[in-house]
Order: structure tokens, then C-alpha cells, then sequence
């Protein structure tokens, strides 16, 4: 992929959710290593395998041994999904790197890669809720699936905006009336050598 395009990367999204869907399990990834297609659709994965965690987590009957267990899947996972977004990043980087900014350019606070972010999970978002609204068992009540519908309305929504500004986002990058600059989120709970936690009792 040369360009980078809101259409596509959702299309990517929800062809990831799709494809762990069938079989409720971890599964290859079916672009080229090293491409943006591939880490597009490997950033949805991530998100998919764990919003499944997070809902395990938070039944009641399981054990404190499983909690815990789950709790570090998570923590691995969001180191993962935060390594992605950066790597994300770093096309949106190499896209532009060439685009000389204007001398008024202006900032954005959020990244590409940190909006792809919002908009993967979104996606996530979509499809359970349309799970919801077409559900047919005893406990779905005309009223849950009124509520749901309404929700899935205003994600639906959410979904066009997420798009426009990508691609707006996108389009001030090229034309240089915005200039690209990436903060790294730099987390340290995972780091052995920043989390006090973990290297005091290395240390002992």
C-alpha cells in the first residue's frame, strides 16, 4: 500500500474481526510481512483477542489464579497494541517525510496511527452491538434491542467522523498545512528497568 486511505483501513478492520470470528480463535494474517496492510490488520487482531480476554476477566465465577492470568495476557497485549500503533506510525512517517511543511503548519495532538487506534477498536464496537441488536433469544426485550439500535446508531456516526478525519487529517499532511510529529508513549509497567516494582525486587 503507497497511500494510506480511511476506506481501506477500516475494510482491513473489519475483515479481521470477521476472520476471528469464525472460529473464536487466533489466526494467520493473511497480508505480507513488513506491510501496512499487514499491520493494519494484525493492530485489529490484537484489539479482537483482547476485548475477548476483557470479557472474560469480569466473569464472576472464575478462579483469582485465572484473574491474574488474564491480567498479564491484557498487560502483553497492550504492550503489543502500543508497539503496533508506533510502527503504524512510522509509515505515516516515511509517507510524508518527503512533504516540505509550511512555515505556519500546525500540529495535530493525535497521531494517524493513535486515530487507526480508535477506529479499530470502533469496529469492535460495531459488531458487537449489532450482535445485540439481532439477537433472538428470550432475554433480548424489544427495549435492549431499541437501546442497541440507538447505540449502534451513534456508532455508526462515530464511524463516518473517524473516517473524515483521518483522511482530512491525511490529505493537511501532503499539502503541508499540518506538519507530522509522533510522540512515542514510552509506557513503563512492562520495562524491567523502569517499573520499581519490578527491578527492586530484582534487585533482592
Amino acid at each position: 500500500m503507497k497511500h494510506l486511505d480511511s476506506e481501506t483501513a477500516v475494510s482491513i478492520f473489519q475483515n479481521s474481526v470477521l476472520d476471528w470470528h469464525k472460529k473464536e480463535a487466533p489466526h494467520e494474517n493473511p497480508y505480507p510481512d513488513g506491510t501496512l496492510e499487514h499491520t493494519l490488520y494484525q493492530k485489529n487482531h490484537i484489539d479482537t483477542i483482547q476485548w475477548h480476554i476483557e470479557d472474560e476477566i469480569r466473569r464472576p465465577d472464575i478462579a483469582l489464579e485465572e484473574v491474574v492470568s488474564l491480567k498479564r495476557k491484557i498487560d502483553k497485549l497492550n504492550q503489543d497494541r502500543t508497539d503496533l500503533v508506533e510502527r503504524l506510525d512510522d509509515f505515516v512517517i516515511d509517507m510524508f517525510k518527503d512533504v516540505v511543511p509550511n512555515k505556519d503548519a500546525k500540529l495535530n495532538s493525535e497521531s494517524p496511527a493513535w486515530l487507526l487506534d480508535r477506529m479499530s477498536i470502533l469496529e469492535l464496537k460495531i459488531y458487537h452491538m449489532e450482535e445485540q441488536v439481532a439477537r433472538k433469544d428470550s432475554g433480548a426485550t424489544k427495549e435492549h434491542i431499541q437501546k442497541c439500535q440507538n447505540k449502534l446508531d451513534v456508532l455508526l456516526d462515530q464511524r463516518s467522523d473517524l473516517k473524515q478525519c483521518l483522511d482530512e487529517l491525511l490529505f493537511d499532511y501532503k499539502q503541508g498545512i499540518k506538519r507530522v510529529k509522533v510522540y512515542r508513549q514510552m509506557k513503563m509497567y512492562n520495562d524491567q528497568n523502569l517499573n520499581p516494582s519490578l527491578y527492586k525486587n530484582k534487585a533482592e
